[in-house]
């Protein structure tokens, strides 16, 4: 499953509203980005505590409350490259420190299976991030098209590891948040290569157009 670009903008054109009215508010994209980047990381905090259903609901919270920075830049004319600089870093950022609560938590409630496995979760959601980033910088996928390659994007992580959690502290069972936590890893690291073989591929294009 994907989400391509025509998806993500209807999502985030519903969010406009919200958005607009926080504008008027007198909030600031970049402010929306760090009061984003703080509900994040008081749910990785609340996951650290162990607190898995009410860290699940805040860092799912963390998660849609990010994409008002966004949605309010665009609706108001407000775009800048500063801008789409701080969301991408407090982003990962923010999923850095959900990985390292739920690492935290997990060692704490002796379940090694969750500890290792968000360690793996997170190693494969920035590469996820890194193939993107570096590939658009050498010129690849420019725009938001890489944003819609792989099955595993920051959306999907998100809802995944969201639920994990919930159902997780809902049932006071580990093995759901394991489970989730493994999917992602193992869901990432697909991405990751659909990623490269996407480039491979532009490349390759490429390098045969400048030959005819």
């Amino acid at each position: 499953m994907t989400i391509s670009n025509d998806s993500r903008s209807r999502i985030k054109k519903i969010f406009e509203p919200i958005a607009l009215g926080m504008g008027r508010l007198g909030l600031t994209p970049d402010g929306l980005t760090l009061i984003g980047f703080g509900i994040t990381v008081a749910g990785a905090a609340l996951l650290a505590a162990q607190l898995w259903l009410a860290g699940g609901l805040v860092v799912f919270i963390g998660g849609v409350f990010d994409m008002f920075d966004g949605t309010l830049a665009r609706a108001t004319g407000k775009v800048s490259k500063l801008g789409a600089f701080m969301d991408s870093v407090f982003d990962r950022w923010g999923e850095a420190i959900v990985y390292l609560g739920i690492i935290a938590g997990g060692v704490l409630a002796g379940s090694d299976p969750v500890a290792i496995l968000a360690a793996a979760a997170m190693g494969a959601a920035f590469m996820v991030s890194y193939t993107r980033a570096k590939s658009e910088g050498l010129g690849f996928t420019a725009g938001t098209g890489m944003a819609a390659v792989g099955v595993m994007p920051r959306e999907i992580r998100l809802v995944i590891l969201s639920l994990g959690l919930i159902a997780a502290g809902a049932t006071a069972n580990l093995t759901i948040l394991a489970g989730a936590l493994a999917i992602i890893a193992i869901g990432a690291t697909i991405t990751v290569i659909q990623r490269i073989l996407h480039v491979r591929s532009q490349a390759r294009s490429a390098a045969i157009s400048t030959t005819k």
